[in-house]
């Protein structure tokens, strides 16, 4: 069962924002998930990134890592092209709605309920690859638990092993109504805040108030996954629609990319 909503915002855990944890405690917004995503084009691309790189640097039943899984959607696609499952994250109402995927169609995916930000539950090398798709990074509060949690990831890889990772472009908000306005503000008051970092964004979001999202410059968040390790082997940035790569990506790309999907490998 999901734990109480009404949780004090002291005891919330490492890099989770109270909009976060509401999120994740909502048994509606879980059990509603695939429904509400059964449209989303970025689903099919993501997925299908993830399995040209395992068909590079993988071998069937390999172990693979959703960190931050949702439903499990990634790890149901993996599980029928004959990888095993590890389905980690915050959410009691998600993990639920995997188990019974699992018992459903016998899946090969092993539940772990966990705050990215604080994997010690996981063994060292423990995994041959990790995903962190849809975002998911940038749901954690602060750069320097984002950096741990990227840590993590590379410390239960094991070496050379592939890590795929989904996030958005803040300069992207250039394109949205409003964003301009919202990105100089953002910017000069990043500068004066203690606790807000540039893109840093806060939004309604079903049915959540205050739903956190960090987007992220390119330039940032390729420091960071080298600073935890990874060498950078590709970089999709997306189109708009993020049903397919950028056409024309040698034009200014991290101004028009709504995001990227970077594929990564833990350092040998």
């Amino acid at each position: 069962m999901a734990e109480h909503q009404d949780r004090p915002q002291w005891q919330l855990p490492t890099g989770v924002s109270r909009g976060l944890w509401d999120y994740t405690q909502s048994k509606v917004v879980a059990e509603d998930y695939d429904d509400y995503f059964a449209y989303t084009s970025l689903f099919s691309f993501d997925e299908q990134v993830i399995l040209d790189e395992l068909k590079q640097n993988g071998q069937l039943e390999d172990l693979i890592a959703d960190l931050g899984c949702g439903t499990g959607r990634a790890l149901e696609t993996l599980c029928a092209a004959g990888y095993r499952g590890l389905a980690v994250d915050l959410s009691w109402p998600m993990l639920n709605v995997v188990q019974q995927k699992i018992e459903k169609a016998d899946l090969p995916i092993h539940c772990v309920r966990a705050n990215l930000v604080e994997l010690d539950v996981l063994a060292t090398a423990c995994v041959d690859h990790c995903i962190c798709l849809f975002s998911t990074l940038g749901m954690i509060q602060g750069r320097e638990n984002r950096r741990q949690a990227l840590q993590h990831m590379a410390r239960i890889t094991r070496s050379g092993g592939s890590c795929v990772f989904h996030i958005h472009n803040v300069w992207f908000n250039f394109y949205d109504p409003g964003g301009p306005w919202w990105l100089l503000k953002n910017i000069v008051r990043s500068c004066f805040l203690k606790n807000l970092e540039m893109g840093d964004k806060t939004f309604g979001y079903r049915g959540v108030p205050n739903m956190f999202l960090h987007v992220f410059r390119w330039r940032e968040i390729k420091k960071d996954l080298r600073l935890a390790g990874f060498q950078i082997r590709k970089v999709i940035p997306l189109h708009s629609t993020r049903q397919h790569g950028l056409k024309h990506r040698w034009w200014i790309p991290n101004l028009r990319a709504n995001g990227w999907i970077i594929v990564a490998r833990n350092h040998p």
